[in-house]
Order: C-alpha cells, then sequence, then structure tokens
C-alpha cells in the first residue's frame, strides 16, 4: 500500500493533475479575500463608456492567478525543468509587479511596452526560445537568426496585448487561456515536456477557479492587466516553445504538419479580433491603437448575448477550428492550411460587419420610434426584415 502512494506521488500525470487541481482551489481561496481587500481600499474600475459592466468591481484577480500558478506549480521537483522555465518565472515575476501597479496607479503604454519588450527579450536571447522555422509556408523553413529574435519578440508582445484586448467581457479571456493552456499542457505531457505541462495546467487550473468569481454577480472581479499580461506571457511562451520543439518536421518539404499553423489556431480568438480591430480602425482612418466597442465580443453583447453567451461562443470557435485543423493537417500542406486560415479569417469578419450592421439598424430604428418618425429607409428596411422573418 505505501509503495503504491509512493508511486502515484511520483507519477507524473498524477502530479500534473493535482498541480491544476491545487491551483484551482488555491485561486478559489484566494479571490474572497482579495475582493474584500480592493473594496476596503477602493482598488477597483470604474464603469466607463467601453466597459461593460455597471458597478464598480475589483481588478486585481490577477494576483490570485499568479499565487496560484506558482504554488501550484513549485509543489514537485521537476527534472526537466531547464533554462526557459527559470527566466518565464522571473519574467512571470516582472510583469507580476508591472500589472499590479497599472491595476492600481495607471502606467503610460510606454512604460508598459519598454517592460514587456525587456522581459520578452530576455527569455528570447538567453533562454534562445525562438521562431526559428515557418515549416516549409510560402517555402521559407530556416529563418536567420537576427530575424528570428526579432519576429519572436514582436509576437509576445503582438499576443501578450491580444490577450489584454479580449479581456473585455465576462470569461473570454480566462476561458481562452484555460482551454489553450490544456491544449499545450496536453501535448507537453505526452511528448515527455514534464516542467511545461505542469506550469501549463497549474495556470489552466488557476483560471478555473478565477472564472468561479469572473461570472459571479455577487462576488466578481476582473483579472486586470496583471492577470491579462502573465496569461498572455505564458500562453505566448508555450506557443513558440511547441512550435520550436516539433523538429522532426522541420526542414521536410514533404511534411503535412505546420506547427506555426496550429499555434495560431490554438490562439485564434485574440489573433483574429486584434488583426480585425487593427484593420477597421485603419480603414476608418483612427489609430489602430486607441480602444473602442469594435471588438466581436463587444458586438455579440450588444447583439443580445450574455457574457456567459458571446465566451462560449468564442471557446467553441476555438475548440472546432483546432479539431478542424487537426483533421486536415495530415493531409493538407502547410501553404494550403494557410490559404485556409485565411479564408476562415475572412468569413470572421464578414460575420463581425453583418452584426455591426444589424446592431447600427436597430439603434437607429429605435430611436426614431422613439422620436416618431418612419421615413428613415434603413427602418423601412428594418421593418421589411421582421416581416419576412
Amino acid at each position: 500500500m505505501i509503495n503504491f502512494f509512493l508511486n502515484l506521488y511520483n507519477d507524473r500525470l498524477f502530479q500534473i493533475i493535482l498541480s491544476a487541481i491545487v491551483a484551482c482551489a488555491t485561486s478559489i481561496t484566494a479571490i474572497p479575500v482579495i475582493i474584500k481587500i480592493s473594496r476596503l481600499k477602493n482598488l477597483m474600475a470604474d464603469p466607463g463608456e467601453r466597459s461593460s459592466h455597471v458597478t464598480k468591481t475589483p481588478t486585481l484577480g490577477g494576483v490570485a492567478i499568479f499565487a496560484s500558478t506558482l504554488i501550484s506549480y513549485f509543489l514537485w521537483e521537476n527534472p526537466d525543468e531547464g533554462q526557459l522555465i527559470h527566466l518565464s518565472i522571473s519574467a512571470i515575476v516582472i510583469l507580476f509587479f508591472l500589472g499590479v501597479k497599472d491595476d492600481i496607479l495607471v502606467l503610460s503604454p510606454k512604460k508598459k511596452m519598454f517592460v514587456q519588450v525587456a522581459v520578452s527579450g530576455l527569455v528570447v536571447i538567453l533562454a534562445d526560445l525562438r521562431i526559428e522555422n515557418l515549416f516549409g509556408i510560402f517555402g521559407i523553413n530556416e529563418i536567420p537568426y537576427l530575424i528570428s529574435l526579432a519576429l519572436t519578440v514582436f509576437v509576445f508582445i503582438a499576443l501578450i496585448n491580444a490577450i489584454n484586448l479580449i479581456d473585455g467581457i465576462d470569461g473570454l479571456a480566462g476561458g481562452i487561456g484555460m482551454i489553450a493552456g490544456g491544449m499545450f499542457g496536453i501535448w507537453f505531457y505526452l511528448n515527455g515536456h514534464y516542467a511545461l505541462a505542469c506550469l501549463a495546467f497549474s495556470m489552466a487550473g488557476s483560471l478555473v477557479g478565477f472564472l468561479r468569481f469572473n461570472y459571479s454577480k455577487t462576488s466578481k472581479i476582473f483579472m486586470g492587466d496583471t492577470g491579462s499580461l502573465l496569461v498572455g506571457f505564458m500562453l505566448t511562451m508555450f506557443a513558440i516553445k511547441f512550435i520550436q520543439l516539433n523538429i522532426e518536421y522541420r526542414f521536410n518539404p514533404n511534411a503535412s504538419f505546420s506547427a506555426p499553423i496550429l499555434a495560431i489556431i490554438v490562439l485564434i480568438v485574440p489573433i483574429f479580433d486584434t488583426l480585425r480591430v487593427f484593420i477597421v480602425r485603419l480603414k476608418d482612418k483612427k489609430s489602430p491603437f486607441v480602444g473602442d466597442r469594435n471588438h466581436l465580443h463587444h458586438i455579440l453583447i450588444d447583439s443580445g448575448l450574455s457574457h456567459f453567451q458571446s465566451s462560449v461562443i468564442l471557446w467553441t470557435f476555438t475548440l472546432i477550428s483546432t479539431i478542424l485543423f487537426l483533421t486536415i493537417n495530415k493531409t493538407t500542406d502547410n501553404t494550403t492550411s494557410l490559404y485556409i486560415l485565411v479564408v476562415i479569417f475572412a468569413i470572421y469578419m464578414w460575420i463581425s460587419h453583418v452584426l455591426k450592421n444589424n446592431i447600427q439598424i436597430r439603434n437607429e430604428a429605435k430611436i426614431e420610434t422613439e422620436i416618431g418618425t418612419t421615413d428613415n429607409p434603413q427602418t423601412e428596411k428594418l421593418k421589411g426584415e421582421l416581416a419576412t422573418s
């Protein structure tokens, strides 16, 4: 019996699963305390024009995500833990303090960008975590070293901020982080990278606990910049390491597997949403860095869906897209997979445009109804749609 428990204790799968459970439990235990302190010290976000909440809400959920992730990860010895994990944890600690300061005092975008570039460069250069190969997409395989460094740092900055941008409704960023972390964690475990798997599942577990309160009506909390920075950094690190570890497919023009495409698919919601809002803002001759309510999650909310319904739709989109590409990846070359991804993005843009137009028509019809006018052609169009529906 003793040997059974000793063997179980030393089993890596057991350790990884228990880490996720401990992370979830720690997060659930810590968040009520954080909420209480936030209310006492008035460390809360006020409702604004772009926000989707109507009451002041605590924003330090990232503190619980940070603590529960690291506590559960450090429960075990990780013999395969290397320089990447050590440097990543150092980067996470730096981003944690940056996020807390920003959530409490609000920092300038330039200061936040400087720190993000610094910690990303630290990991990219010292741990040699790089996007080194494009797996034959457009005939490109090996990437020159300096270009690889610049590209990888850019990907870090883009994805960290993409996670921050989708943190606009309850459950979306946390749910995407949970799903993506779980997917990368499963792959790391199946391929023997247990330290990375443990860290990925620890993060996913902490987000499960966070979501319990992110959806609460009486004890709501947001992850804040603290949480989005940490989750964004870890997901980017996992994605790039996933690409880098798929060495058996590199330099093989006949390989029908594209780790870069699959990494994009796992993070399809933040990537597509960020690309879309930047394109729309540039088309409207606005700065791509000025916030608005043009994100798809805002459009879904404005269409009448709840926060939970909107998040579930985008979670499901992530899962279906990943399953689809895992299915076709074995029979489709890498460049074709990229073309399919572009087509999906075009459909994503079209659906967003249609939903946005419908919202605008309904709003204008509502205004004209209130002022008693009926000669607006868009109002007549809406009446026609309602009559045929």
